[in-house]
């Protein structure tokens, strides 16, 4: 039998309801992948083998029986900050190590019962917090992708590294993630893999763990445009339980993969130009471009002039909801609890460094500070307002396109430690990305060539708010003519 670990999603679930093969041979023949590479790529931070193969042999039974879901067998990952019943959740940190919780998100819920079925907990950046996969409690990613000539570790990616790394070693058909300021789209684009964030209030808050809640939003990391319109159909719902969560249908997104995108009109900011930005990034851009016209689409130049203050903005704006959200973790009410306090407030603080890393404090620190009596109307107040522009510029130009093309990264992958002693530097890796999450529009990577090392480059495909289908419309046809066909090279 051919490696069922290379199929994609969709090739996977019609093989089970074809019944090619079982889910409990596909789960295993993960399994047995995720032992031999984890202890290199350290994308799991859990592996749930005998739950696992549990849900195989239900969702068998399923099949056997006529019924089953649209996701029925399928083994997926599951980023570690959404809380699964039973399985410990600890969002990459020390702070909730331990932690089990007494019921299960709403988008995993959703996945359980379409019949999909759960390897283990996924690694990231602890508390969602990072461009890297570097700050994690449990050590750091690693990309299953090298540059040619070096054996350097490369960074997958953050904060859903773990997400990336494991769809693009094989260590899972897909795996849910999360994306605040493009924790899905940029590890997606470093891994050669697909990612999307849909639009702000499509999949539910209720069961993440929260960073900041005005941002978050969850949405898939897969190996094809097609896997990821199938994931999110699943993924996405209403839900009582989360205040933002939108009241709209989800529609089938599969519909919109492959359609013809002739007559669509395609904008390129000029804002995405931007100083430093590797010759082979600005040409994978103007092979989208040229991609975009030859399937039809017109191409419109626009501005989105704000666009230079998103990553201040983004910088104030989510470590003040992460200081507030993060509250809660004070060795008292959730989390880690420090021994041997000699009072309450020494038990706050100690916790609270015990329990927390260095990057975490680094933001919380921030967001304190930007919420704090004087400075309040200085930089949070001032940054909203900023948020509303940036949302205008969006606003101003959907009347002359349907959607805007972009490059999802500055560059490819970097090696692990690279940009660690200098936060701005690495923050800077959100700088396409994060518009798209303060204006709460739908954004997708896709993979569309490789640098003169070899790595993965990717593409970014911005959409109107609701409409992920233009989005999977466009992604489906730059997919098809880039044609991107390459693999990490197996070393470990």
């Amino acid at each position: 039998m051919a490696d069922l670990t290379k199929l994609t999603l969709k090739g996977a679930v019609d093989g089970l309801k074809a019944k090619d093969f079982s889910s409990a041979e596909i789960t295993q023949a993960f399994l047995t992948n995720i032992e031999a590479a984890n202890p290199r790529l350290n994308a799991y931070v859990e592996v749930t083998a005998d739950k696992a193969l549990a849900m195989a042999a239900a969702s068998d039974a399923k099949i056997a029986a006529g019924q089953g879901g649209v996701l029925e067998g399928a083994p997926l990952g599951i980023k570690d900050l959404f809380c699964t019943e039973g399985v410990q959740t600890t969002a990459g940190s020390n702070m909730l190590r331990g932690f089990i919780p007494p019921y299960e998100s709403t988008v995993t819920a959703n996945l359980w019962r379409d019949g999909a079925v759960m390897l283990g907990k996924l690694n990231m950046d602890e508390f969602a917090m990072g461009s890297s996969n570097e700050t994690s409690a449990f050590g750091p990613v690693v990309n299953p992708w090298k540059s040619k000539g070096s054996n350097a570790d490369l960074t997958p990616g953050g904060s859903s590294g773990g997400s990336a790394s494991a769809v693009s070693a094989d260590l899972c058909l897909a795996a849910t993630a999360s994306d605040t300021g493009g924790s899905i789209r940029q590890p997606a684009a470093f891994t050669g893999t697909v990612g999307i964030k849909p639009t702000y209030g499509r999949a539910s808050r209720f069961g993440m763990v929260a960073f900041a809640s005005s941002l978050d939003q969850a949405g898939p990391i897969t190996k094809t445009v097609e896997d990821a319109a199938l994931l999110l159909t699943s993924m996405c719902s209403f839900d009582v339980k989360d205040s933002t969560s939108l009241d709209v249908e989800t529609p089938d997104w599969t519909a919109s993969v492959g359609q013809s995108v002739k007559g669509l009109r395609i904008g390129v900011p000029a804002e995405y130009v931007v100083d430093g930005m590797p010759e082979e990034m600005s040409k994978v851009w103007a092979d989208g471009i040229e991609w975009l016209k030859t399937a039809g689409c017109e191409i419109v130049y626009i501005s989105l002039p704000h666009t230079k203050y998103a990553l201040p903005t983004y910088y104030i704006v989510a470590p003040a909801e992460a200081s507030s959200n993060l509250a809660r973790y004070d060795g008292m009410r959730f989390g880690h609890r420090a021994e041997g306090a000699k009072s309450l407030n020494d038990l706050y603080e100690t916790s609270r460094a015990e329990g927390f890393g260095k990057e975490v404090q680094r933001r919380l620190t921030i967001g304190a500070y930007v919420l704090s009596a004087g400075f309040y109307d200085a930089y949070y107040v001032k940054a909203l307002k900023v948020r509303r522009r940036i949302a205008q510029d969006f606003d101003n130009v959907w009347d002359k396109v349907d959607a805007i093309l972009t490059p999802s990264t500055p560059s490819a992958a970097f090696a692990i430690g690279d940009k660690e002693v200098d936060p701005v530097t690495m923050y800077l890796n959100d700088v396409f990305t994060v518009t798209a999450n303060l204006a709460g529009l739908p954004g997708i990577s896709v993979p569309a060539g490789l640098d003169p090392n070899g790595l993965p480059l990717g593409l970014q495909v911005i959409g109107k708010a609701l409409d992920e289908a233009t989005v999977f419309r466009v992604a489906g046809a730059l997919e098809q003519a880039a044609g991107f066909t390459a693999r990490a090279g197996k070393w470990w």
